[in-house]
């Protein structure tokens, strides 16, 4: 809608609008204060928007001094907070948003008009000033839906923040375990080498079945398959926390710790979690915010239904036999096809979707908790029963063959079957250790980033412990050629420790 105004008006509107505009200006963080205040708050990192130099700089200063030292799982999440481009990317619709508000609380432009006409005896002159009236009518309730939608995208920016985070994690996550794996992988072809090659010695000898050796051949030949297979896996794991990361050239040289942190010693207590995920979650939030926002604009389509275009202007015109003349003029549309029924009813169902979607969020919301409770805690107790019953009671007997082996009350065969049985036993600890803290990833996501505050310390207070990792299968050392039996003094190799250092 345009509205006219006489002239002894128009500085006063020159003055309305410069004192209007300046209502709604660009902040000095851009927005970027929910997400900086997020990262604080729920992960105890740094999030930072690169827009100079200076910025980048720092940036990288900062990732240098991460990747000097071997990386730790909170180390990946800051570093891809600094350098992920896609949440970088994300930001940006802090600045598209707030230009959008910013926009919707300044005046419409003023227009003019300027017409000149002639005729066979003279010529005249029509000049009009025209400003928009149902603009400034409304821009109390337009800023304040922008102002929402500004809002809701520092909530959603926030919680893309936090997804990118738990990403990191999770890659971080399974690059260590399948590093871990890979190198468990090589002890265990090293294991099966002695085995076919202590097989082969006796096979000529004599003294072993073509049954037997058939099946120490086959171990060994898997286990140089099932190396590849865990060294390929280890790569793809690494890539993608690489890319997760968002780094490049000699960022990508990286060093991870041999095994991951170990399990916890004590499973921290959470009650009423949905509770504090409604609370808590910023998609949520955002939802609400969406809804709030459609439903203020669903006002604004009612109260406008019926006027759509309502233009006043004032009137300067000049004519060479009538002189010089002033006045008005007032364009309306009429509404006699569109009753604006069409907008109300858009805008209704638009308001009914989002309510909708609103529920839909908060449905999902409960039942992400519900189920990524449920994996938490059987991830947990997997674990801790690998680590308090199936790898302890593996190594007994472990040593007790060892016993009988070095007693000559058992054969080296019967000792490499044994180290078989460990192989998966060590192999389902890696395993389910993964599990655990990817468990424990997603369920901190699905609370809104965080664990509640009384459990995250129980957790973090529990998991100080230096992790331990299971010993790589027992390994005779190969006898002398042509050697019937190994001797009773023959002691097998030092098993190897897959923890490394």
């Amino acid at each position: 809608m345009i509205r006219t105004l006489a002239p002894h008006r128009v500085a006063s509107i020159a003055i309305a609008t410069v004192l209007l505009a300046g209502c709604t200006t660009f902040s000095k963080d851009g927005g970027f204060n929910t997400v900086s205040t997020t990262a604080t708050e729920r992960l105890g990192k740094e999030a930072v928007y690169i827009k100079s130099d200076e910025d980048r700089d720092a940036t990288f200063k900062r990732t240098q001094e991460l990747l000097s030292k071997p990386l730790g799982m909170d180390d990946a999440v800051q570093v891809a907070l600094l350098n992920n481009r896609g949440l970088q990317a994300s930001y940006g619709e802090l600045g598209i948003s707030e230009a959008d508000l910013v926009q919707a609380g300044r005046l419409p432009n003023p227009g003019f008009t300027f017409s000149r006409t002639h005729w066979s005896d003279g010529f005249g002159i029509s000049r009009t000033f025209s400003v928009g009236v149902l603009g400034i009518l409304t821009l109390p309730v337009a800023t304040r839906i922008e102002s929402s939608r500004f809002e809701r995208t520092k909530l959603e920016t926030a919680n893309a923040m936090l997804v990118v985070a738990a990403d990191s994690r999770k890659a971080y996550v399974n690059a260590v375990a399948a590093e871990q794996a890979a190198l468990y992988a090589a002890q265990v072809k090293d294991s099966a080498e002695a085995g076919a090659e202590l097989a082969l010695r006796m096979r000529h000898a004599g003294n072993f079945s073509k049954l037997d050796y058939a099946r120490e051949q086959a171990f060994y030949a898997e286990s140089v398959a099932q190396l590849a297979k865990a060294r390929q896996q280890s790569v793809m794991a690494r890539e993608k926390l690489t890319r997760t990361m968002g780094l490049w050239g000699s960022g990508t040289q990286y060093k991870l710790p041999d095994r991951l942190p170990d399990l916890p010693k004590d499973k921290p207590r959470l009650d009423q979690l949905e509770s504090f995920a409604m609370q808590n979650r910023l998609d949520i939030q955002a939802a609400k915010l969406r809804t709030q926002s459609v439903a203020t604009s669903l006002g604004l389509s009612k109260a406008t239904r019926f006027i759509n275009a309502l233009e006043v202007g004032y009137l300067n015109n000049f004519e060479t036999d009538k002189g010089r003349e002033h006045g008005f003029e007032i364009s309306v549309e009429i509404p006699i096809f569109d009753w604006g029924s069409a907008k109300v009813a858009r805008a209704e169902a638009i308001y009914l979707q989002s309510a909708n979607q609103l529920a839909q969020t908060a449905i999902d919301a409960r039942s992400e908790v519900r189920e990524s409770y449920s994996a938490y805690v059987t991830s947990y107790d997997l674990a801790k029963h690998y680590r308090d019953e199936i790898v302890p009671l593996r190594k007994t007997i472990s040593d007790e063959m060892l016993l009988r082996y070095n007693g000559m009350l058992t054969s080296v065969f019967e000792l490499l079957a044994d180290s078989r049985d460990q192989v998966a036993a060590v192999n389902g600890y890696i395993e389910a250790l993964k599990d655990y803290w990817s468990a424990e990833t997603d369920l901190q996501q699905s609370l809104g980033g965080r664990l509640p505050p009384l459990s995250l310390a129980q957790g973090q207070g529990a998991s100080q412990g230096e992790p331990t990792s299971p010993s790589a299968p027992q390994t005779p050392q190969a006898p002398m050629q042509d050697a019937p039996l190994p001797a009773p003094t023959t002691q097998p190799a030092s098993p190897t420790n897959s923890e490394g250092n």
